[in-house]
């Protein structure tokens, strides 16, 4: 028997998720009486920044908003007529299928009772200063095999991979039918075609439209259980050959409430047909932007701005009371006590010159090591969205509700007291006695990293920025500021801000963090990272005629 979880330890673990966040108002709620809206991508932090800046102008074409590098069209961004932005659906498109194999002929594999050839591909790897590697990809009718990566691989049982981006897709014609939209209407028609990956799209237009949609490719499971665990390859009543049709993906259109927004939240209600997924991040960017929208009727693009960089903390909102309450008839050291009256009088907010958010994630990070101590390590290495997991458990604990979560750990009172205990020797230790001088900022920090500061310290002196920069918020804020838990460096979070009023559909206002060019002796190189950790956006216009033109003739 093979150890699954042992086998792919040292498999690289993509980031938890921390997702993205996207926006639109209807204009009943702005100044301008036109839609608002907002975009702000989640990925990897580092240097050259994922996105180039773009704006592209043809005899029929005038559009501008971001690229990957050689890609020949606006993923996200805005004409002079309509407006869009995503965030990751995040769907069960992935499947992994135990194959059994031949013992006799390696390259057949088990299905409905008969082997069956699998494709071999020959993909050489050819190695500098060295020779060429003949490797071949084995491809069963679900997906190449994977498992041979593990540690471990079973020799007649192994693991293949069903993945709707291996598969041919048009998004590059979707793009450029986008890019060329003027409504809602010839934007969902181009929609259609953009199928991998799934993600949220918000939409609004100077016609006054806002809308929102579930694009992609998305198996339909006969039992969403069945997305949970490895399928057997063998038996054609797992194959997944169908997808929920367009016209039944999740939509909205000009909402009575008049805006839309998500932020990897749950999507559909428990009544929607079809799966989507098991996991969702946590909904405390949701929720605070939704708060933040349905307070005001009169938003501006400031406000946008200013809701990108919001630091609010929805999970300390809610569980800080809950903890004081519960540890409030215990005995307390004095240090104990000071950190408890520091948060007592928190508002709240993961400010950067703060103490009270240094001692709250450090007290969930706590509360996680005992509740979790006794899973083993590669259990723990792939539990990567076991936040909502906590949260649910702590929930139904302070609830009154037995867990043996808690119960196998002496109950809530002990955990809380315990984790607490650990957070104030373990600050205490790297930041000295006087809490009132500790600050988020001093652990809380971004560098925006070269892949090849890694290698060599020389590196890291040419290809990064001087100094990392104290940063607030975190990855259960509006401004995403996800972190490595054991160093603090800030990792995850927005990788492009956008904003945009479509009363003045010309107009756009951008951050791409840390800069726009990828030369490390390029002025614009990291000539906006400060710009992203004090939310100063820069403005580009579709009608002027500043900067230098880079014109392509045929």
């Amino acid at each position: 028997m093979v150890d699954v979880a042992a086998s792919f330890e040292k498999a690289v673990i993509p980031h938890a998720y921390n997702g993205s966040n996207n926006w639109v108002v209807s204009g009943e709620k702005t100044e301008s009486g036109l839609p608002l809206l907002a975009d702000d991508p989640h990925l990897g932090l580092a240097t050259p920044s994922i996105w180039m800046q773009m704006h592209l102008q043809t005899k029929d074409l005038n559009v501008s908003g971001v690229i990957f590098a050689g890609v020949p069209g606006i993923i996200l961004g805005h004409n002079d007529k309509i407006a869009w932005g995503v965030t990751n659906t995040g769907p069960d498109v992935q499947q992994l299928y135990l194959e059994k194999r031949n013992p006799d002929n390696p390259n057949e594999f088990l299905f409905e009772g008969e082997w069956e050839e699998a494709t071999i591909i020959d993909e050489p790897i050819r190695v500098k200063d060295g020779g060429t590697l003949d490797y071949q990809v084995v491809e069963t009718r679900h997906g190449p095999i994977v498992s041979e990566f593990a540690e471990e691989s079973g020799k007649d049982t192994v693991m293949s991979l069903r993945w709707t981006a291996l598969d041919a897709t048009t998004e590059l014609e979707a793009i450029l039918e986008m890019n060329r939209a003027s409504d809602w209407e010839e934007f969902e028609k181009g929609l259609e075609k953009f199928l991998v990956p799934a993600q949220n799209f918000v939409f609004a237009s100077k016609d006054g439209t806002v809308a929102y949609k579930a694009n992609g490719k998305i198996p339909i499971y006969e039992n969403s259980e069945d997305a949970l665990l490895p399928l057997p390859g063998w038996e054609s009543e797992y194959i997944l050959e169908d997808y929920i049709p367009f016209d039944e993906l999740p939509s909205v259109v000009n909402p009575e409430k008049g805006f839309i927004a998500t932020a990897n939240n749950k999507i559909a209600s428990d009544k929607y047909p079809y799966h989507i997924s098991n996991v969702w991040a946590q909904p405390y960017r949701y929720e605070r932007i939704a708060e933040v929208l349905e307070s005001n009727d009169s938003l501006t693009a400031e406000d946008m701005m200013d809701l990108q960089m919001d630091q609010m903390n929805l999970q300390a909102r809610e569980f800080v009371p809950i903890f004081l309450g519960v540890l409030e008839e215990a005995m307390l050291t004095d240090s104990e006590s000071a950190a408890v009256s520091l948060l007592e009088d928190w508002d709240y907010i993961d400010q950067v010159d703060a103490a009270q958010p240094l001692i709250f994630h450090h007290w969930m990070d706590e509360v996680e090591v005992i509740l979790y101590q006794n899973l083993p390590d590669g259990v723990m290495g792939l539990f990567n969205s076991r936040g909502q997991t906590t949260d649910e458990i702590l929930r139904n604990a302070a609830s009154g509700n037995s867990s043996i979560w808690f119960d196998d750990n002496g109950g809530l009172e002990s955990v809380l007291h315990l984790s607490l205990q650990h957070t104030i020797e373990k600050l205490t230790e790297e930041y000295g006695d006087d809490m009132l001088t500790w600050e988020w900022g001093e652990y809380h920090q971004v560098q925006f990293p070269h892949p090849l500061s890694a290698v060599h310290p020389v590196l890291a002196y040419f290809f990064n920025h001087e100094d990392s920069l104290p940063v607030g918020g975190s990855s259960v804020t509006s401004m995403a500021a996800a972190y490595d838990t054991e160093t603090g460096e800030v990792d995850h979070g927005a990788s492009w801000r956008f904003v945009i009023d479509m009363g003045e559909p010309t107009t756009g206002y951008h951050i791409v963090g840390p800069g726009q060019e990828g030369h490390f002796r390029s002025e614009w190189y990291h000539d906006q990272m400060d710009d992203w950790v004090e939310g100063t956006y820069h403005k580009t216009k579709l009608d002027t005629d500043k900067g230098q033109t880079l014109q392509l003739v045929p």
